[in-house]
């Protein structure tokens, strides 16, 4: 960097990673329904393919087919809703005209406290707003809802870059410009949440591309962490797995026999320490298949056959 540079090193990344993804960050105008009609909400979309796919929110589009896309170039598409998943928060639309190169996705499991990222969206439909910070905190879990069902969107990014109304489905990058999370959440004063891009993000974005929608396994369990007796973790290798809090009567798990009070270690022969990793396992291809669930109970192991069946999110 030249000595007469007016840009720092900090400066340099974030107006490098500025230049890279503002034009592939789109803002959204999504019109409202409801029974007073009328009305727009407003978001952000990142550009996820070359041939019109963008990520959002499914918080951003609600219940519409479709709206409008506008770039920081001036051009503008409509876009159609391909699908939309509540309980990930996550959405696919695909603009009806041309859009600019996509973005590179990176990796969010890989993200450390401390490290730089940039938000890029359209916060108050603002388009091309930019704004810095770090992540404060990896592993926060965000509720989700979708009719009767709720769901937990796993590994949450928290980040101090702020964001405000109109950020949402935008761009947290990292300082080389690469996607690791859609932004979906402010949760308090300098506090911001997005959707982690990861493997299960990834499978979740290629349901939507392929179906529409996301299937999901059910087992009808209510559980909760809970940590294992020092005498179990060294056979088990790992310090804590679920409690059941509740089996839904007539449920998979409850004709499995499956109970209330039971310590849940294992579905399906993976080691199961937090509700993310039951999560992880609960997609389409689980439905009516056998699955092996391992319980602690009254001091002895109980192994069970249960058969997920699908979850009717709405």
């Amino acid at each position: 960097m030249a000595a007469d540079s007016p840009l720092d090193g900090y400066s340099q990344v974030v107006t490098a990673v500025a230049a890279a993804l503002t034009p592939k960050v789109a803002s959204l105008r999504v019109p409202r329904a409801g029974r007073g009609g009328g009305g727009e909400s407003l978001g952000s979309a990142v550009v996820y393919t070359g041939d019109g796919f963008l990520l959002t929110n499914a918080h951003v589009v609600g219940r519409a087919r479709g709206g409008t896309a506008l770039f920081s170039d001036g051009t503008s598409a409509s876009f159609a809703v391909v699908g939309a998943d509540a309980l990930s928060d996550l959405a696919v639309v695909r603009a009806g005209g041309p859009v600019p190169p996509p973005v590179e996705l990176g990796e969010a499991d890989q993200l450390v406290v401390g490290q730089l990222v940039v938000a890029v969206g359209s916060p108050l439909g603002l388009a091309g707003s930019v704004t810095a910070g770090v992540v404060s905190a990896l592993g926060r879990s965000l509720p989700t809802r979708s009719g009767a069902a709720a769901r937990l969107v796993e590994d949450v990014i928290q980040t101090d870059a702020a964001l405000n109304p109109g950020n949402s489905g935008g761009a947290l990058a990292d300082s080389r410009s690469r996607v690791v999370g859609i932004n979906t959440a402010v949760a308090g004063v300098g506090l911001g949440l997005a959707v982690p891009v990861n493997a299960t993000t990834r499978r979740i974005i290629s349901a939507l591309m392929r179906d529409g929608r996301v299937m999901r396994a059910y087992l009808g369990l209510v559980t909760v962490p809970a940590p294992l007796g020092v005498q179990l973790r060294e056979p088990f290798g790992r310090a804590s797995a679920l409690r059941v809090a509740e089996v839904v009567p007539d449920g998979p798990a409850a004709r499995a026999g499956v109970r209330s009070g039971d310590l849940l270690l294992a579905a399906a022969d993976h080691p199961v320490s937090t509700a993310q990793d039951l999560q992880r396992l609960m997609f389409g291809e689980a439905i009516g298949r056998p699955m092996s669930i391992t319980v602690l109970r009254n001091g002895a192991l109980v192994d069970v056959i249960a058969e997920p069946s699908e979850l009717v999110a709405a």
